[in-house]
């Protein structure tokens, strides 16, 4: 279970203040995936982020009762002068998991060969997202944070394969996932909420949450 209890937060923007929520309250109950549909600048990764722990709220509460990930693509754990392996082995152990067993995943599903064990800041883009994914689905969790959707990647043969292991991945757990797009939200998600303004407003539905943004979007 993660739960937000009337937490807000804003940010400064040199000429006024933007404010991503004011008194939210929702709880995310583990079995039942969510989706977030937010247009772009309304504050979609900083929410994310709160959830995973990278920010904290300016006021109000959030309890996490289970494993939570940290954000599909997020490179703020990575270390750029460390290689691949470097990184995956480190994260494992921050997670107590096999060093050995993290490592060898992430290399198959990468499967970028030799630059697996040259510095990450010598990557290409789409070679860092698919290490920071490969690294996030080496983990076990129980609610999955996914801001956007699938990485940016050109790599069809690892798109294929990262889509099914997460497929299969959320077989057994649970997914929140924020977009600007409600496509994004279709493949995970059973109801979604609405953010605008700073407030959310939660639909039973995934339709009746559509409907609602398509409407705000354009009015």
């Amino acid at each position: 279970m993660l739960e937000f209890d009337t937490v807000s937060k804003s940010f400064w923007t040199g000429k006024s203040r933007k404010v991503i929520l004011h008194d939210a309250s929702f709880r995310i109950e583990l079995g039942h995936s969510l989706g977030i549909l937010a247009p772009n600048g309304s504050g979609k990764t900083t929410i994310i982020n709160m959830m995973a722990g990278l920010e904290k709220p300016d006021a109000g509460q959030i309890t996490r009762d289970c494993r939570v990930s940290f954000p599909l693509g997020f490179m703020g754990g990575i270390n750029p002068r460390h290689s691949a392996t470097e990184n995956a082995r480190y994260i494992a152990r921050l997670y107590q998991i096999d060093p050995d067993e993290v490592e060898a995943f992430c290399r198959w599903m990468c499967d970028i060969g030799e630059y697996f064990d040259m510095p990450v800041g010598t990557y290409s883009q789409g070679m860092r997202s698919r290490f920071a994914f490969s690294l996030m689905l080496s983990l076990e969790f129980d609610l999955y944070l996914v801001d956007e959707g699938m990485p940016a990647t050109t790599d069809v043969r690892f798109n294929r394969r990262a889509g099914a292991i997460l497929k299969e991945r959320l077989e057994r757990a649970t997914v929140l996932v924020v977009s600007h797009q409600a496509d994004t939200l279709e493949r995970y998600c059973q109801s979604a909420a609405v953010l605008r303004d700073g407030r959310l407003q939660f639909f039973d539905t995934l339709e009746e949450a559509k409907y609602m943004y398509d409407y705000e979007t354009q009015s």
